[in-house]
């Protein structure tokens, strides 16, 4: 089968096309023929950095990225009871999504709605479940919530601000400005254009904020949170120093890395059936063009989701 390999980490050019022997099942696994693949910043980390992909797929060589896909069931082990060939699925991978047949866990896999395309559904599972766990996992987001949503066009941001506005709470965003109209069409009730306004000084008292940014946002959205009162961060570095201030300020600062269960797919899948989350997908590339889809990722201006398809 077609796959994108890494022997080592580094620029685009380390992602090596091959063909390699499709997957045998084990327990617990259903076989996904791949149509769509779904990208996520983390890809680009992982894949430029050897020690965090040895991190996230272990030592052995070659190894293989991607973490979003949809598909069809092919083939499933004996002991799977809740997939049937045939079945239009999309869901979790933990790697190895950029393949041509993918063996997955079926505790991480739902059935695709069928009123969403196979690319929708797989730009879906790692921000929905990211956004799924900080908002209600996490977060406990409620009814009359003030909510901060940074980066609101990206891709957590944009699935997180139509969550938010289904629990009932107020959601102020920010983005460039370009991107005010479709925050806005998301269900925000403020939009903060970050290039011209500093969210520090026209937001207090907010009972949660979700930061996928870190840095000085991350720390600057200490000072604007109630006491008691929650940041969710999926971003690692320096996160220790800013606990330390939120410490101090009476805030509770959580990082999160997302890990999903068949519970949450399945609550995502039902809300994408009942239209309470629609998905934007800005560009769509063929397989083929693996590296410039890494390359859109990494330039920081992607709008919702990018799609790969097979």
């Amino acid at each position: 089968m077609k796959a994108i390999v890494l022997n080592e980490a580094g620029g685009v050019d380390k992602l090596t096309y091959q063909d390699i022997e499709k997957p045998v099942l084990k327990s617990g696994e259903i076989l996904v023929k791949t149509k769509n693949i779904g990208m996520n910043p983390m890809d680009v980390h992982i894949r430029g950095n050897e020690q965090i992909l040895t991190r996230f797929l272990g030592s052995e060589r070659p190894a293989i990225l991607g973490w979003d896909i949809s598909g069809e069931v092919v083939e499933k082990a004996d002991d799977v009871t809740d997939f049937e060939i045939g079945d239009a699925v999309f869901g979790l991978t933990k790697g190895k999504g950029y393949a041509e047949y993918v063996a997955v866990k079926t505790r991480i896999m739902a059935h695709k709605p069928e009123n969403i395309s196979y690319e929708e559904a797989a730009a879906v599972p790692v921000v929905g479940i990211t956004a799924w766990e900080a908002l209600i996992k996490v977060g406990n987001v409620k009814k009359g919530d003030k909510v901060l949503i940074h980066a609101g066009s990206g891709g957590v941001g944009y699935m997180a601000i139509q969550l938010a506005k289904y629990l009932g709470a107020t959601v102020i965003a920010t983005s460039s400005g370009k991107n005010r109209d479709f925050v806005l069409s998301l269900g925000a009730d403020r939009h903060i254009d970050y290039t011209i306004e500093k969210f520090y000084e026209v937001v207090k008292d907010v009972d949660f904020v979700l930061d996928p940014i870190g840095g000085e946002t991350r720390l600057k959205s200490i000072d604007v949170v109630k006491k008691n009162g929650t940041i969710v961060s999926i971003i690692p570095p320096q996160f220790e120093e800013a606990q330390e201030k939120a410490r101090e300020k009476g805030v509770n600062l959580i990082l999160l890395l997302g890990q999903g269960n068949k519970e949450e797919m399945e609550s995502l899948a039902g809300l994408l059936r009942e239209g309470v989350l629609k998905v934007h997908i800005s560009a769509v590339y063929p397989f083929s063009q693996m590296a410039d889809a890494h390359l859109q990722i990494e330039s920081k201006r992607t709008v919702g989701k990018i799609v790969i398809e097979l």
